[in-house]
Order: structure tokens, then C-alpha cells, then sequence
């Protein structure tokens, strides 16, 4: 086979769904780009879907910059955020006319239903209410996960969307990166044979650690979920999804061990703005991250017209000195577990082991896929497929189109595919379009609350769905 037919028979040029073990057989090693196509079930649509963002921060101006990319595909025509900045920058941003804007989501359910679609990007103690209220209202829900803080909630949710008709799609945006995309299909052609067990790594980055689960919105797990459904409740779903088999039970493990008081330096303040001795030798020093590094800070609000820089580093200084954000990571009030691991038992004997870590300094996840007649290992950038039977592999590089200028957006281009597949879903009225409704979704949140339950019961527990 000559090499430009081998590529064909990969599927790699044109992103088809086939790559053979027969074929994998053949190649020596070597490294192909590829893309995904177009979800082949799209189908012009003759307006734009309109949809109220309820949720003006990161995750909202994510979907936010889909609209402004895609007009002709989704047309944001209303807002919901009490901070005042963010709601006239979004305001702003999206043309949206005043009697339009609201402080709560409240006040967007005073009104007759005036959209198609609400996006619900807010904390994430605040998506059952609101998501209830818009589908008993007849609004289609673009929900971010996780879907709700408890399993009645999250089932109230499901039970809600079956009763209305309406369609809620769940934000595991990891379902629709090309990289896992291209995985799942390695697994379901059979490209490594029958899978056996699989290892699953997410190394949340010793800095976004703090920032989000320390000093950040997620710090305290009592006020929003825990760690494991707020950061890595996408994990569970996508060992779930790629292997597609359903979980039978999981045990889990994990601990806050370092961002505690005890482990103070000696010299340390309770804000690194204080005269902190350590300061200047502190991994995790907030002077450092915000103010030279200038790494993370869309969460303080700078106006987008602050230029000057000596005005710009005074404004974020002043918000280190009156925000969490400025606070010691060894003298905050949180309760998120640093390291948790939890093993997991599929149908058919699979088993699977993930791994959240955030002592580690790099991010995206690592998978590992054991099959019988291969193996597969990834970094996000890159799967490698082994055979076996011939012990050759062959390396295969997606090309994503991810989104710039949002902490922890993009997910390997899975963002903006699941908005294509959104809007495409609301403007047919087919659920079909999207992988992630929620009732594709909701086992891993189930997985999440049992695995919770495991580590403060130490018991294995069942996973029922």
C-alpha cells in the first residue's frame, strides 16, 4: 500500500471514523495531523438562535465569543449578571438593549419567554433553580456543568427536561474535542482490540490549583460542589463516554493535605501584599501570578480601556488587597481536596483508575487505553496507537480550533463544537445533534456524588442509575 493510500485507509486527512488494526499493521511509525468533520447531521437553519446569557464571567463569555465569531448561528439578545462591570462590558459586547439587561435570573423569568435559549454559566450553586424555571418557561438550556450540587437536583433536572420536552445540553465539552472524539472511535472500531482497563491523569496545575480551588470560587465545597464534580466531573464522563460501558461501582480517596495552616512558612501574612517574608520564593504568590505574570486576572475586572501600566498594577493590587485573590493559600478557608483518586469498575470487567493531582506543573490530561491487541496513550496533543501483533504505532495529532483568552477554556477545541452542535439542536428541535444531553450526562455526576460518598465513608459504593 503506497503511503498516500494508507493515509485514506487511517482516515487521517479527512477525519473519517476507520483506522483498522489491519492498517495499523502496515505503517511504520510515524505522525499524522488530522481534523474532525462536521457533525454530519447539520442542516441550514434560516435565523439565528437567540439566547439569554445568565452568567457574565468566564464560561459565559466563552459562548459569549461563539456568537460574536457566529452570528448567523447564535444572536445573545439578553443578560443576567449582578456585578456590574461584567454586565455592561457583556451589555456592550452583544449590542443588548437596556430592557434586556438584568442584575438576577429572576428578573429574566419576570418576563414572558422572549428567546429561544438561556445559557446558565453561573456559580455552581445556582443552576437548578434557574435551569427549572427556564424550562418550565419553554426555553431550551445550554447548562454548564456540573449540572447541579446534588443527585435529587440533577435528577429533578432530567425529570423537568423528559416533562416539558425541552431540550438541556450539558457542557462536557470534552465530548466534542477532536482528540477524545478521534479516541472513542479508535475504541469502537476496534484498534486495540477489546479494552481492558484504563488510567486517567488530570493535572489541575499547581497554580490553577490555587487560583480556583484555594483562593478561588471553588474554595469552599460546602458553598459550590466538590472538587471532584466541579473540576473533574468532565473526567468521569469522558472515561465513561470513550469506553462506553456503563459504571457499575467506584471507591475513592483524597485528602487537602498542603493548603493548610500548619504548613505556613514562617514569616508568611494573611495576604501576600502584607510584607510577607517568603514572598518572593512562594510558588504560589499571588504578586507573582497577578501582577507580573499577569497570568489569571480576567476574574479581577480590569476594565478593558486601563492601558497605563503603573494604573493597571495599582488597580490589581487594590483588588489583592480586598479579594481572595490576595489572600495566602496556607490561611484561606478551604476544604477542597489537593489529590483524589478513584477507581472505577464498567461493565464487562473494565476497570479504570483516575487521578486528580494538583501538584503538578503542567496541565492537560493524560490517558492511557488498555486493550488486547494494543494500547493507546495521549497528552491532549497527541494519541499514539499501538499494535501488538506487529509492535508498530503510529502517532496522530488533532487539529482543534480552541478558544483564546479564557482560564481553563477551549478543552482541546471542544467549546465551540459544542456550540455548533447547540445551536443546530435548538434551531431543528432534534436533542440527536448534541452527545452531551442530559440524559447522556447525568451517570458521571451520579459517578462524582458516589465516589464523594466512598471517600467519607471509606466504602466501595454503587453507582445506580
Amino acid at each position: 500500500m503506497n503511503r498516500r493510500n494508507l493515509i485514506k485507509s487511517l482516515g487521517i486527512s479527512l477525519g473519517a471514523t476507520i483506522i483498522s488494526t489491519e492498517a495499523l499493521g502496515r505503517i511504520a511509525k510515524d505522525t499524522y495531523s488530522y481534523a474532525i468533520p462536521k457533525n454530519p447531521l447539520h442542516k441550514p437553519f434560516e435565523k439565528a438562535v437567540t439566547a439569554i446569557t445568565c452568567g457574565a464571567g468566564n464560561r459565559g463569555n466563552v459562548y459569549g465569543g461563539f456568537a460574536t465569531k457566529f452570528p448567523g448561528e447564535l444572536d445573545i439578545i439578553g443578560v443576567a449578571e449582578p456585578i456590574p462591570f461584567r454586565n455592561e462590558r457583556y451589555a456592550k459586547t452583544h449590542n443588548i438593549e437596556q430592557n434586556n439587561r438584568f442584575n438576577t435570573w429572576e428578573d429574566v423569568f419576570k418576563r414572558p419567554k422572549f428567546a429561544d435559549a438561556v445559557i446558565i454559566s453561573m456559580p455552581d450553586n445556582l443552576h437548578y433553580a434557574p435551569c427549572m424555571k427556564a424550562l418550565e418557561m419553554g426555553y431550551d438550556v445550554l447548562l454548564e456543568k456540573p449540572i447541579a450540587p446534588t443527585e435529587k437536583e440533577c435528577r429533578d433536572i432530567l425529570a423537568m427536561a423528559k416533562k416539558t420536552g425541552r431540550i438541556v445540553g450539558v457542557c462536557h465539552v470534552l465530548r466534542y474535542a477532536p482528540y477524545f472524539v478521534k479516541m472513542k472511535e479508535l475504541i469502537a472500531q476496534g484498534a486495540i482490540g477489546r479494552v481492558m482497563s484504563v488510567q486517567h491523569l488530570e493535572p489541575i496545575e499547581h497554580t490553577h490549583m490555587a487560583h480556583s480551588y484555594v483562593r478561588g470560587n471553588w474554595h469552599n465545597s460546602k458553598e459550590t460542589t466538590p472538587i471532584l464534580l466541579a473540576k473533574s466531573c468532565h473526567d468521569l464522563d469522558i472515561i465513561k463516554w470513550v469506553i462506553n460501558k456503563p459504571s457499575k461501582e467506584i471507591i475513592a480517596m483524597g485528602d487537602l493535605t498542603w493548603f493548610k495552616r500548619e504548613n505556613a512558612p514562617e514569616g508568611s501574612t494573611n495576604r501576600c501584599t502584607e510584607g510577607c517574608k517568603v514572598e518572593r520564593e512562594c510558588p504560589y504568590s499571588a504578586i507573582k501570578e497577578y501582577v507580573e505574570r499577569g497570568s489569571r486576572n480576567k476574574v479581577l475586572d480590569i476594565p478593558d480601556d486601563m492601558k497605563d501600566k503603573d494604573e493597571r498594577k495599582n488597580f490589581i493590587i487594590n483588588k489583592l488587597n480586598t479579594t481572595n485573590y490576595g489572600r495566602c493559600v496556607y490561611r484561606m478557608d478551604n476544604d477542597q481536596p489537593d489529590h483524589y483518586i478513584t477507581s472505577i469498575r464498567f461493565a464487562d470487567a473494565v476497570t479504570a483508575n483516575f487521578s486528580m493531582e494538583a501538584f503538578a506543573g503542567y496541565a492537560g490530561r493524560r490517558t492511557r487505553i488498555f486493550g488486547s491487541m494494543g494500547d493507546i496513550v495521549g497528552d491532549m496533543d497527541e494519541l499514539v496507537v499501538t499494535d501488538f501483533r506487529t509492535r508498530k504505532s503510529v502517532t496522530l495529532k488533532p487539529k482543534a480550533e480552541d478558544v483564546e483568552g479564557y482560564t481553563n477554556a477551549g478543552h482541546g477545541g471542544g467549546d465551540y463544537n459544542l456550540a455548533h452542535d447547540f445551536v443546530q439542536a435548538v434551531a431543528h428541535q432534534d436533542p440527536k445533534m448534541l452527545t452531551s444531553t442530559i440524559d447522556e450526562s447525568i451517570e458521571s455526576h451520579l459517578m462524582g456524588f458516589m465516589a464523594e460518598k466512598s471517600r467519607k465513608t471509606k466504602r466501595v459504593e454503587a453507582i445506580k442509575v
